[in-house]
Parts: structure tokens; C-alpha cells; sequence
């Protein structure tokens, strides 16, 4: 379970003196337990990654936003705690699998105009989430759906 596992590296890090690293863990836990007590449920290991995938690209987006402004030391923070969460996220997958879930979802839903596209984005969202970058897969199916 992703939560146990985040558990045991809080531990580690506190053995170990890793303030920074510690720092974001303790975020990440307190990021899925807020959601817990707001939906008042226990999250699986498809809901985390969902809640770990959210604090991902909110760094992405800080990571831009401080580089244009020329903050270098709040980007670099920002480029080691998205590290940090990345390690607790599934393996990413390849272009080729990522095309052809793109396929198979077109397919299977039977979209074929970009009318649809919500429909397609709706089967991929669950098999995707956390492995691949959902604004470029929906980029992707924008175009195949266009052209």
C-alpha cells in the first residue's frame, strides 16, 4: 500500500536527519489525509496517486512560474520536492502505450468527433492517471479526433 510505504519513508527520514525530505513527505500525508477527512473516506492506492499527481503538476505550474520571475532558488525547491513526489508515483508509461490506450479508448467509446473527447478522456483518466502527463494525452486525442 503507497500510504504504508510513505509511512516508512517518513520514518526513514527522520532517522536518517533528511529535513527536506521529510518536509514534502510530511506534505504528501497531510494532502491525503485532508482528502480523507473531507470525503470522510480511507483512499486506495488509485486515489493517492490521483492526490500525488494533483501536488505534481501544481509543482510543474510553481516550477514555471518562478523561473519566468527569475526565483531560481524557489524553482530549485520546487524541482526537489516534485522529485520527491515522483518517487511515489506508478512508473510512467511509453509513447507507443500511451497511443495505444489512446486507440483503444477511441475505439471502445466510439467517439469520432472532437465533440466527444470528453467521453474518451473519461475511459483514459482511470488507466492513465499518474503514468502519463493527462494535458498532453489530451492533446493527443484533441488531434486525432480533429484530423
Amino acid at each position: 500500500m503507497l500510504k504504508q510505504q510513505l509511512q516508512e519513508q517518513m520514518k526513514a527520514a527522520m532517522k536518517g536527519g533528511e529535513k527536506r525530505r521529510l518536509g514534502i513527505i510530511r506534505l504528501i500525508l497531510a494532502a491525503i489525509k485532508q482528502r480523507e477527512v473531507d470525503e470522510r473516506i480511507e483512499l486506495d492506492d488509485s486515489q493517492v496517486v490521483a492526490v500525488l499527481d494533483k501536488m505534481l503538476k501544481q509543482r510543474r505550474d510553481s516550477i514555471t512560474q518562478y523561473e519566468s520571475a527569475g526565483r531560481t532558488d524557489l524553482a530549485e525547491q520546487e524541482h526537489y520536492e516534485s522529485g520527491v513526489v515522483q518517487e511515489f508515483m506508478p512508473a510512467a508509461l511509453t509513447a507507443e502505450e500511451i497511443e495505444a490506450a489512446i486507440h483503444a479508448a477511441i475505439k471502445s467509446s466510439g467517439a469520432s468527433s472532437i465533440k466527444e473527447m470528453g467521453k474518451v478522456i473519461a475511459a483514459l483518466k482511470p488507466q492513465l492517471q499518474g503514468r502519463a502527463d493527462m494535458g498532453a494525452v489530451s492533446a493527443q486525442v484533441k488531434q486525432r479526433l480533429s484530423g
